[in-house]
């Protein structure tokens, strides 16, 4: 990799761009052409966002964020938001676009990456779409299930609900109205918990249903999504290491503050690794505990993440490859 004081080093394995338009991928992988939307998705560590500042310095890119903790000013250091340092300047969109206590869901995602990629192509730049939170990426790439949104009471009630009994209960509520969704949300996830429960109580039709007849097929961008491939010990020692890194950088301090300014029942706080700092804080946990408890609900996710991918039109880049 190059050192990020030098702007002009050329990144091993990724080439020098040939044709105008053109991104040549690294592993053998065919070009993106002109007119396709380079996406790069993966787990937790696997290294997107480094792939994704290369080929931006190569290429003329510019990154458009879809990461549903990133979003969110003052959480930092846990969602692996990338320091000036690591962006080696290359711009970088939806970062810090939202307040902790804003509701920032898929659809207002959708919105502003569009008009993020629009705008980069306008200015004869290439954006490269890079992140994690996978129903994010596919919202933009195929559309949104048109489920009717609920009465605000109803909502205000369910949220209601969730910070009082907490998500995990509002979880198994789920489970038993519609658990094919309960299977892919994860327990302290009240945000989209609260939006499942919602849609079933308005139109006693599960979501999972409405987004099955949707099927996620129109096609909004021709689009090309890569990830990078690490066998399964490397990609968690790469996790192990990632957590010890965060909280030696102030993960805890971050937090102590987030919660200090309110934002405790926020939806960013429910994020993997947050809500272990924040049960922390609160003496669920020994401090001396707490790295081993973050990095097993990590892998946990992880786990989650290479299931949603694996249905996915995912073309792998080995983390071995030239």
């Amino acid at each position: 990799m190059p050192g990020h004081g030098d702007p002009d080093a050329r990144p091993p394995g990724i080439p020098s761009q040939n044709e105008a338009g053109r991104i040549r991928l690294p592993g053998g992988l065919a070009p993106v052409e002109p007119g396709e939307l380079l996406v790069i998705v993966g787990e937790t560590a696997s290294g997107k966002t480094r792939l994704a500042v290369e080929l931006s310095r190569a290429f003329d890119g510019e990154i458009v964020g879809a990461d549903s903790v990133q979003v969110y000013r003052g959480f930092d250091v846990g969602s692996g938001k990338p320091t000036e340092e690591e962006l080696a300047g290359v711009r970088h969109h939806l970062i810090d676009v939202a307040e902790p206590g804003e509701d920032f869901d898929a659809a207002r995602f959708v919105e502003l990456a569009d008009a993020a990629i629009a705008d980069v192509r306008a200015r004869g730049r290439t954006p490269i779409v890079c992140g994690g939170t996978y129903l994010w990426v596919r919202a933009l790439l195929h559309g949104l299930a048109s489920a009717p949104r609920a009465p605000k009471e109803l909502r205000a009630k369910l949220q209601a609900d969730a910070e009082r009994l907490g998500a995990p209960a509002l979880h198994a509520r789920l489970a038993a109205m519609d658990p094919t969704s309960a299977a892919r949300l994860h327990p302290n996830d009240a945000v989209r918990i609260v939006r499942a429960l919602e849609v079933f109580e308005t139109t006693g039709r599960p979501l999972s249903e409405w987004q099955r007849e949707h099927g996620f097929r129109p096609e909004r961008y021709r689009a090309r999504q890569v990830a990078i491939a690490h066998p399964r010990a490397e990609l968690e020692a790469r996790i192990e290491r990632r957590v010890h890194d965060m909280l030696a950088r102030g993960w805890i301090d971050e937090v102590r503050a987030l919660l200090a300014r309110g934002h405790g029942a926020s939806r960013a706080m429910a994020a993997v690794g947050y809500a272990e700092v924040k049960a922390h804080l609160e003496g669920a946990t020994a401090e001396a505990d707490l790295a081993k408890t973050i990095t097993r609900a990590t892998r946990i996710f992880a786990r989650r993440q290479r299931t949603w991918l694996a249905k996915a039109p995912v073309e792998w880049i080995s983390a071995s490859a030239p």
